[in-house]
């Protein structure tokens, strides 16, 4: 069993920057792949990024590419989401969720835990 809790939402004029934070119970953090979801009212639950167990490989989607940066320490069992040059469209609410098998990308019914959620609004 692992519990995940984000923080470091918030509220930010676009163009500027937060850091998200998950940190992951448990002494298996590190043999899980982790992933950044992001849901806005009315909307989808929908990918943001990934990356393996051992913060070699990530993946982004299109619209934070570029912008957006995932990272992981496991010695302290926290996965990061660095996130620059926000803009309003970025409002929702991130989720981060842990992948026992290393498989799941982008889809998140292949996710096996889930974290509460962290509010993160852009104004413009």
């Amino acid at each position: 069993q692992v519990q995940l809790v984000e923080s470091g939402g918030g509220l930010v004029q676009a163009g500027g920057s937060l850091r998200l934070s998950c940190a992951a119970s448990g002494r298996t953090f590190s043999t899980y792949a982790m992933g950044w979801f992001r849901q806005a009212p009315g909307k989808e639950r929908e990918f943001v990024s990934a990356i393996s167990w051992s913060g070699g490989s990530t993946t982004y989607s299109d619209s934070v590419k570029g912008r957006f940066t995932i990272s992981r320490d496991n010695a302290k069992n926290t996965v990061y989401l660095q996130m620059n040059s926000l803009k309003p469209e970025d409002t929702a609410v991130y989720y981060c969720a842990a992948d026992k098998m290393g498989m799941a990308g982008f889809r998140p019914y292949k996710y096996d835990y889930w974290g509460q959620g962290t509010q993160v609004t852009v104004s413009s």
